[in-house]
Formats: structure tokens, C-alpha cells, sequence
């Protein structure tokens, strides 16, 4: 049985003195303060001036809170913002949006994937994408995919956009020096021939252009 599916308060012992809302906000700010690995059920009592059992009348587990945490950030994704009515341009806007909210929270990107972590939020935002995509004459399962596919591309740019470090991007550099050393010497055809192609890129490019860029080519492929 799932968080949502459980009355909030556990039915034995005594009567809890919070609510899973408040034990939601402890977990997020935890996590804001110290990322994923920070979130503990010790942690969470001790922020919450309880003891650590008393939590377990609100959830039955650490699974339960990421539950909780994934809903609750998801909520902070605008979702009404009318439709246009161009299924790529909606999607990609929705797009955006969902990774602003990652980059504030940097841990949501470590949160275990599953394929269906679904609150009561979460719900809605899936309403939403698939509204998008309400005349596009796909099948359901297609659009469901092309939604998490989405997702996991937001989740892959956004955790690249805060590790990006003085050292990731000398260690960048450092490897596209050797890749383009090995185009040179002519034994990846391909691979030169790739890399000629980049030369008229836009060098003003920056990464939220690139995001757009690639997610509206991807979206495009599959809603088209």
C-alpha cells in the first residue's frame, strides 16, 4: 500500500503531534541543506523535536518520504499555464519548467527512479503533459513514454548543470582536446566528420539553449 493510500496518522500508540505535511517540509529541508544522503528518519525526528519512533505514525518507511519529497517538489511546477495548443511547444515549455525546479533542488535528481512514484501532484503534472498531446494520434502507452523520456532527459541537464565545477569543465576540456586530437589522425572518419559539422554551432550557445535545443529535436521526433 502506498503513502497516499494510508490514512495520514498511524491508528495505535498515541495521537501524533504533527502532520505529514510538516514532516514533508523537514525532509525537504534536510535535503536542500544536504542533499539526498541527509534525509534519515534519525534526522528527521531530531528536526522535528520528536523521537524517531513517532515518525513511523506518519510513514512506514525512508521510501515513504521520498514518496512525499517527489510530490511536494513536483507541486512547484507551474501547471497552469495555458496550452497553446502545439504539442512540441507545450511539452517543451513544461520541459523548462520541471528543470528550474530541479536545479532549486539538486537532490531530486538522485531520487531512485521508479515508474510509478505518483502522488497526488504528481498525478496532476501527468494530467497536464498528456493534455499536451491530446490531438496528437498516438497511443496512450506512446505518450505516457514520451513523457518519462522527457523527464529523464530534464533530470540528466539539470544534474549537469550543477556539478559543473571549475574542474568538471577543465576535465571537459581536457577531453574534447583528446577527441579532437583522435579525429585528426584520421582513423574515425566519422567521428571528424561529426566534429566538422560543430564548427558552424552558435558559440554563444549556452547550456539552457542547448537544453531547449535538444529537448524540442527530441520531442519533435517522437510527437511528429
Amino acid at each position: 500500500m502506498t503513502v497516499w493510500a494510508r490514512p495520514e496518522r498511524g491508528a495505535r500508540g498515541p495521537a501524533g503531534t504533527h502532520s505529514r505535511a510538516e514532516l514533508t517540509a523537514a525532509a525537504l529541508e534536510l535535503a536542500d541543506g544536504g542533499g539526498l544522503a541527509a534525509v534519515s528518519m534519525r534526522r528527521l525526528a531530531a528536526t522535528l523535536g520528536t523521537g524517531q519512533a513517532s515518525v513511523y505514525r506518519y510513514v512506514s518507511g525512508r521510501d515513504d518520504v521520498l514518496d512525499l519529497m517527489v510530490d511536494a517538489v513536483t507541486a512547484e511546477v507551474d501547471i497552469d499555464v495555458p496550452l497553446r495548443g502545439d504539442a512540441v511547444a507545450d511539452l517543451l515549455a513544461l520541459a523548462v519548467r520541471t528543470k528550474a525546479v530541479h536545479l532549486r533542488h539538486p537532490w531530486a535528481s538522485d531520487i531512485p527512479p521508479e515508474p510509478l512514484r505518483l502522488g497526488p501532484r504528481s498525478l496532476d503534472y501527468l494530467e497536464y503533459a498528456l493534455r499536451t498531446m491530446a490531438a496528437v494520434p498516438l497511443p496512450g502507452r506512446t505518450k505516457m513514454e514520451i513523457v518519462a523520456l522527457m523527464n529523464s532527459l530534464v533530470v540528466q541537464f539539470a544534474r549537469a548543470g550543477f556539478q559543473s565545477t571549475r574542474a568538471s569543465t577543465d576535465r571537459q576540456a581536457a577531453q574534447a582536446a583528446y577527441l579532437g586530437e583522435a579525429a585528426a589522425r584520421g582513423d574515425h572518419p566519422q567521428i571528424a566528420a561529426a566534429l566538422a559539422d560543430q564548427a558552424g554551432a552558435d558559440p554563444a550557445e549556452g547550456p539552457h539553449e542547448q537544453f531547449e535545443r535538444v529537448m524540442r529535436r527530441v520531442l519533435t521526433g517522437f510527437v511528429t
